[in-house]
């Protein structure tokens, strides 16, 4: 295999220097001029490792396994030097397991890049173990409802158009001629059943399934970033230009995995279904400003002429003093606490369970689609980042309570000191 390292700048790019790989991952880095480190490694053109290396990175993951805390082993707090052989020896396991990198010019402001791509015969034996759907040449025909049904589906798809993000839809087809809609069918993909499947874009989420050490490497600080490209989520989904529209989750969900894309449809469901209780507080709200001439506890508390005096609020110091003092806090009181916020307090309660129903059918529809419906829930592992701090939190206290001790022992070897001096006397 081929290794791609490069010390040409090249700039923004989607490909690497040849103009026909493609970047499927990124790698961001921070660095400063260093000397030149016995530990570090030399790659050569065809991608191997001149000599064989010990790799402390995977000294360092095995002890983790075992149990033993990383504070007891190592300073959380890595030197330049150590940072730039962790990024040696973990982008060397990345040219064992196949993967074509290469590394841009690292530029004046202090950042490198590595770029990834993943060839088709990694990226397919991946595809294959994850039992990754893909699009097979058989398809089924959907049958339209009839009616009134059908009426409605006809106007409700004209209306939500505008809203829809500009993403081709790989799963409907429609025939020019008879106007009919099919839908493809879909299979785990196999690498001997290639003349069955249609061809894709595979899966640069493949590869991203498989980030538990790219995580603990961020968290020490040994990369900044790690990410998939994701050109057509900018110009649909990361860009203020379609708020308007419909987020895609199907595409979130292919470049940043199930969990995300579950998150981001709930965020969607949960903004969208937040429109009518905003126009109903609008409504009551409004309802406020035009009726608080009409209220009378207002007028009351406005009118100078009836002169009503209240009563000290408090004892000793405070003085008497007069009702139309607060007539600007009793009107704005009046807009949030009117006779239309007791159906708007009904209304949300009946909004949250209608909330919650909908929720749930919207999950077990994108279940159903991504094939999750079989996956249990699973307890959520530590992030890296607070897995970090509470191994340096232990660290800490470990060492206090050594200190502790050790004084404890002093104390008591004093003490007995004196008490023998005393006997002796």
């Amino acid at each position: 295999m081929e290794a791609h390292f490069s010390g040409i700048d090249l700039g923004p790019g989607l490909f690497f220097a040849d103009g026909k790989r493609k970047v499927d991952y990124a790698l961001c880095y921070k660095y400063k001029k260093r000397r030149a480190s016995k530990a570090r490694l030399s790659l050569v053109s065809n991608g191997t490792i001149p000599f064989p290396i010990s790799s402390r990175w995977e000294t360092e993951a095995e002890s983790g396994e075992a149990g033993a805390p990383v504070g007891d082993v190592e300073e959380s707090k890595l030197s330049e030097e150590e940072k730039a052989v962790m990024r040696e020896e973990f982008e060397a396991g990345l040219l064992d397991a196949g993967l074509q990198l290469q590394r841009d010019k690292e530029r004046a402001n202090g950042l490198g890049f590595i770029r990834l791509h993943i060839p088709w015969p990694i990226l397919s034996r991946e595809a294959e173990l994850q039992k990754i759907k893909v699009a097979v040449k058989k398809k089924c025909e959907l049958q339209k409802r009839m009616g009134i049904a059908g009426m409605w589906d006809s106007i409700m798809g004209k209306v939500n158009t505008p809203f829809q993000p500009d993403i081709p839809d790989f799963d409907i087809h429609r025939d020019s001629q008879t106007r009919v809609h099919f839908k493809t069918l879909k299979h785990p993909f196999i690498r001997d059943k290639l003349h069955l499947q249609i061809s894709c874009c595979l899966f640069p989420y493949a590869f991203s399934h498989k980030t538990e050490r790219i995580n603990s490497l961020l968290a020490r600080g040994v990369y900044d970033s790690a990410f998939p490209l994701h050109d057509l989520l900018h110009d649909e989904w990361a860009n203020y230009g379609v708020m308007h529209k419909y987020q895609p989750v199907h595409l979130i969900r292919k470049y940043f995995g199930e969990q995300i894309g579950l998150y981001f449809a709930w965020l969607g469901v949960y903004t969208q279904l937040l429109i009518p209780p905003s126009v109903l507080g609008i409504i009551v709200f409004l309802y406020g400003i035009f009726t608080v001439d009409a209220n009378v506890p207002s007028q009351e508390a406005c009118d100078d002429n009836l002169n009503i005096t209240m009563c000290p609020l408090c004892d000793g110091v405070c003085d008497y003093w007069h009702l139309s003092t607060v007539c600007s806090l009793a009107r704005a009181s009046y807009l949030f606490d009117n006779g239309a916020t007791v159906l708007f307090a009904i209304f949300m309660s009946l909004w949250a369970a209608c909330f919650l129903e909908h929720w749930k059918r919207r999950q077990m529809c994108l279940k159903h689609m991504w094939d999750l419906t079989s996956l249990e829930d699973e307890e959520e592992e530590l992030r890296p980042e607070y897995e970090e701090v509470l191994q340096e939190k232990k660290a800490k206290m470990k060492a206090q309570s050594k200190k502790k001790v050790l004084c404890l022992s002093v104390c008591f070897c004093v003490f007995q000191i004196q008490l023998y001096e005393l006997e002796m006397v």
